[in-house]
């Protein structure tokens, strides 16, 4: 008679930690998803009233997100006023030479 074969592991250890990812994604996501489609959910129910509203709403993002773009690139390149203190290293005696172990 042969021996009999190993029982293979069980793969709930694997199983607990892929269904606590899914868990902590689903968590972590679900404000951004559910508001970005609450935005299109309402953007469409103003849209299926009267259109021109959501031709407004569309322009009034536009340009707000235009304006976001221009202040963080003006915001990213600009100086403080004043002088600018370089840190330039005053001049001193000259530092003493000391014979090294090696050189003879």
């Amino acid at each position: 008679m042969t021996a009999p074969a190993p029982r293979p592991s069980r793969p709930w250890g694997t199983l607990g930690a892929g269904a606590a990812a899914v868990a902590a994604c689903a968590v972590c996501c679900a404000g951004p998803v559910l508001a970005v489609l609450g935005g299109i959910g309402a953007t469409s129910a103003i849209a299926a009233v009267w259109m021109p509203v959501l031709a407004v709403v569309a322009v009034a993002a536009a340009l707000g997100a235009l304006r976001v773009r221009h202040r963080r690139r003006a915001a990213a390149c600009r100086t403080a006023p004043g002088p600018a203190d370089l840190g330039m290293p005053t001049v001193g005696p000259a530092p003493q030479a000391t014979a090294s172990p090696t050189a003879r």
